[in-house]
C-alpha cells in the first residue's frame, strides 16, 4: 500500500531531497532516486540548468526540479525549460505559485509548494498546487524570521487542509520521520542530512562542520537588506550579530561550499546538524530511515504503556 506522496511522485519511499542551490546536482539527485526516494535538481545556477537538460541520460527513475521565484524573475524562460524537461515533479518556493502552477499542470507536472507559514500555505492551496512542503524554522537556508517550528507548523497546516504534506526541517532519521508522520505528513524532505553524505559534492570541511555541530551551532541571521537565513555560526555571523557586516555575504558561498573556506560566506545548515555525526552513502540514509520508521512508531507506542 502506498500513500499519496508516493503515488503522486511515483517513488517507492516518501523521502525527498531538498533542492539546495549549487549543491543539488545530478549526482546527488540520481543517488537519491536510485535509493527509492525523489532526487531534486536546483535550477538557479547554470550548472543546475545543464543538469536538468541531461538528467534523462543518467537515470530512468523519477527526478524533480526546484523553481524559485527568484530564479524566475531573473530568467522567466525557466518555466518553459522545466515544463519541457523530463522531470515530473516540481517544488516551487519563495513566492506566489499562482504565477505558473497552471502552466506546469498543463505540462503534466506535479507541483508542491514550499511554505513556512499558515498564510503561505493557504495562498498555495488557492493557487491549486497538488501538495505542500511544510518547512519549519529549524531548517537550514532561507527562513522567515518569525517562523514557527515544524512541531507547531506541520500539525497546524494539517488541520486546515486535506492536501498531502511533505515535512521539512529537523528531519534526519527514522525517529524524526516517524514524528513527522504522526504530525500529519505523508513524506519528508531533507537538506542538511543530504549534505553529510558520501555523494554530496560539498567540501569535507563543510561536512565535518555538520558532524561536529552542537545544538547551538546554527543561528538565524539577516545581513543588511538580505533575507533571513539559518546558517552555521562562523566569523561572518559574529560580524552580522555585531552590526559590522552589511555586504553581500553570499558572494563567496561557492568558496565555502566547494573549497572549504568556512569563513568565506554563510553555511546554510539546519539545527538538525546536532543529530548528525556520520558521513554515509545516500542509500544507507534512506534505507535506515524507511526500515526503522515502523520500529520508531512501535517504540513510541510502547512508551505509552
Amino acid at each position: 500500500m502506498t500513500n499519496r506522496v508516493q503515488q503522486l511522485l511515483g517513488i517507492e519511499i516518501p523521502i525527498v531531497q531538498a533542492p539546495m542551490t549549487f549543491i543539488a546536482n545530478a549526482d546527488l539527485a540520481v543517488a537519491v532516486s536510485a535509493a527509492g526516494g525523489m532526487g531534486v535538481l536546483e535550477t538557479l545556477s547554470p550548472q543546475g540548468r545543464e543538469d536538468l537538460a541531461r538528467i534523462h541520460h543518467l537515470t530512468d527513475r523519477p527526478v524533480g526540479a526546484n523553481l524559485m521565484i527568484q530564479g524566475w524573475k531573473q530568467d522567466p524562460s525557466i518555466v518553459e525549460t522545466i515544463a519541457q524537461s523530463p522531470v515530473k515533479y516540481v517544488a516551487t518556493s519563495a513566492g506566489d505559485p499562482a504565477l505558473f502552477t497552471d502552466r506546469l499542470h498543463d505540462a503534466g507536472l506535479t507541483v508542491f509548494h514550499v511554505v513556512g507559514s499558515l498564510r503561505a500555505a493557504q495562498k498555495a492551496i488557492d493557487a491549486g498546487v497538488d501538495g505542500l512542503v511544510v518547512e519549519g524554522v529549524e531548517g537550514g537556508g532561507f527562513k522567515g524570521a518569525l517562523g514557527a517550528s515544524t512541531m507547531v507548523l506541520l500539525p497546524l497546516i494539517a488541520s486546515r487542509t486535506d492536501l498531502p504534506l511533505i515535512a521539512a526541517g529537523g528531519i534526519c532519521d527514522a525517529a524524526s520521520m516517524a514524528a513527522a508522520f504522526v504530525l500529519g505528513a505523508e513524506g519528508v524532505q531533507m537538506g542538511t542530512r543530504m549534505l553529510a553524505t558520501t555523494e554530496s559534492v560539498v567540501h569535507t570541511n563543510f561536512k565535518d562542520a555538520i558532524t561536529a555541530a552542537g545544538d547551538d551551532a546554527t543561528v538565524l541571521v539577516t545581513p543588511g537588506s538580505q533575507v533571513t537565513m539559518r546558517v552555521l555560526r562562523n566569523a561572518i555571523t559574529t560580524a552580522i550579530e555585531a552590526g559590522e557586516e552589511s555586504g553581500n555575504v553570499l558572494e563567496r558561498i561557492t568558496d565555502l561550499y566547494f573549497n572549504g573556506e568556512m569563513d568565506a560566506s554563510v553555511a546554510n545548515t539546519g539545527q538538525v546538524s546536532a543529530r548528525i555525526d556520520t558521513i554515509v552513502p545516500v542509500a544507507q540514509v534512506i534505507s535506515e530511515m524507511w526500515s526503522g520508521c515502523t520500529a520508531a512508531l512501535n517504540a513510541a507506542r510502547a512508551r505509552l504503556g
